[in-house]
């Protein structure tokens, strides 16, 4: 049984899983009496996203932090620095993990597989579902929401006003001319209009031209095409052959500048980051 911040009805269900699986739903004796937490302590949490690890290790204490999803120590999908990762266990996502780890609540995405997200549901382990953000507002409302469920609302509202003050230092003056510009990430994709990268190369002062030209979220950008309409800025966030094409430093009137492909996944404190390279380029810097 938990205690503190939630309680559960259906912790016995646990107990008609595969017996290589009861020891970590903690069906054998003494097992909830250990797990037993004081009322008053903090929620511990499980992560099952990247990107709500990324908000959660900035506003959470350490030991409230059971797990962070698998995908924060791979470099290709995630926000997090190895580094910091890897101070923190992780778990695939299955239902046993998340069971043996006897959480308080559980975050995840709205795209968490049906499957999995009735297990929870079943076993009665509170779980709160986290959307993509297309807005920065957005993401400042949920790194507000994940703090205030981890019972940590100051961190999350400091973590909130340095987002704030870096869209406002990162935003171009009203009036300045928009540069064009193409954000070309992994896989040769670029994003829509309505993303949350579009919104802050927006705020920054560039002209997303490959949503002006139609093209939606995620849709892939062949080296021809991006040849025979260059924009003023390519920020190539990606490796592959073509981005790295040496036809791109022949492009007289167009800029070619790197852009991490971490500061794309996620929107929290990434924003923070991302904003000052968008500023850093839009001034001018490599």
């Amino acid at each position: 049984m938990r205690t503190g911040f939630f309680t559960t009805g259906k912790r016995l269900a646990a107990c008609s899983l595969p017996a290589f699986a009861l020891a970590l739903a903690g069906c054998a004796p003494g097992a909830q009496e250990s797990g037993a937490r004081d009322a008053g302590a903090m929620p511990r949490i499980v992560s099952l996203n990247p990107c709500i690890d990324a908000m959660l290790v900035e506003v959470a204490d350490p030991e409230q932090i059971l797990a962070l999803s698998h995908y924060s120590r791979d470099p290709a999908g995630s926000s997090i620095p190895a580094s910091v990762a890897q101070k923190y266990p992780r778990t695939g996502g299955t239902v046993e993990e998340v069971l043996a780890l006897d959480p308080d609540l559980v975050l995840a995405d709205t795209f968490l597989a049906p499957s999995t997200r009735q297990a929870l549901a079943d076993l009665d382990i509170p779980t709160r579902f986290v959307g993509i953000a297309s807005t920065p507002e957005e993401s400042i409302a949920q790194v507000r929401e994940i703090a205030a469920l981890a019972g940590q609302q100051g961190r999350g509202e400091e973590l909130a006003q340095r987002i704030e003050a870096a869209l406002a230092d990162g935003t171009a003056p009203p009036g300045t001319p928009a540069v064009s510009a193409v954000l070309w990430q992994p896989g040769q994709i670029v994003p829509g209009k309505a993303t949350l990268a579009s919104e802050l190369m927006r705020r920054a002062g560039f002209g997303n031209q490959s949503a002006l030209r139609g093209m939606g979220q995620a849709d892939y950008l062949s080296l021809e095409a991006l040849l025979a309409d260059p924009p003023e800025v390519l920020l190539v966030a990606g490796d592959a052959r073509a981005q790295r094409h040496p036809a791109l430093s022949r492009l007289k009137a167009t800029r070619v500048e790197s852009f991490d492909p971490a500061l794309l996944y996620c929107g929290g404190p990434t924003i923070i980051r991302a904003m000052a390279r968008l500023s850093e380029i839009r001034a001018g810097g490599t």
